[in-house]
């Protein structure tokens, strides 16, 4: 895939990842509890977590016009993804009760960090932040 490809792909996928973080993870907790939620019902928890979220979808919709001008915020979001996922595994297997998250919310946030770390490789590298290329 060329370089000008990759960026209009890159374009969609930030701005598609920001949407769905916005709208789309209260109703897969709601909907999907089991692949979503870590505790039963609306817990202080799962505010927090979907703050969390919506809060990095909006900053990826607001940069989505020139992702590639804000590598820090599309590399926070590959790495925090991936680490916030193999936590979650580990916790959903040393817990059963928690198996359903390795079909839900698990490998979707592994999906956003491939796609993006696909899209942008330069973001999976702190090389950026020094001017390095």
């Amino acid at each position: 895939m060329d370089d000008l490809a990759r960026q209009k792909y890159l374009t969609i996928a930030v701005r598609v990842i920001g949407l769905v973080l916005v709208f789309g993870i209260y109703p897969l907790t709601v909907l999907w509890p089991s692949g979503w939620s870590w505790h039963p019902g609306q817990s202080e928890y799962l505010h927090m977590i979907i703050a969390i979220y919506v809060t990095l979808g909006v900053f990826l919709i607001l940069v989505s016009a020139r992702p590639e001008k804000h590598l820090s915020l599309i590399s926070f979001a590959i790495w925090s993804s991936i680490v916030h996922a193999a936590v979650m595994a580990v916790q959903a297997v040393v817990d059963t009760g928690h198996i359903g998250h390795l079909y839900g919310d698990v490998p979707a946030l592994f999906v956003v960090a491939g796609v993006l770390g696909w899209l942008c490789p330069r973001a999976l590298t702190l090389r950026f932040l020094t001017g390095a290329t």
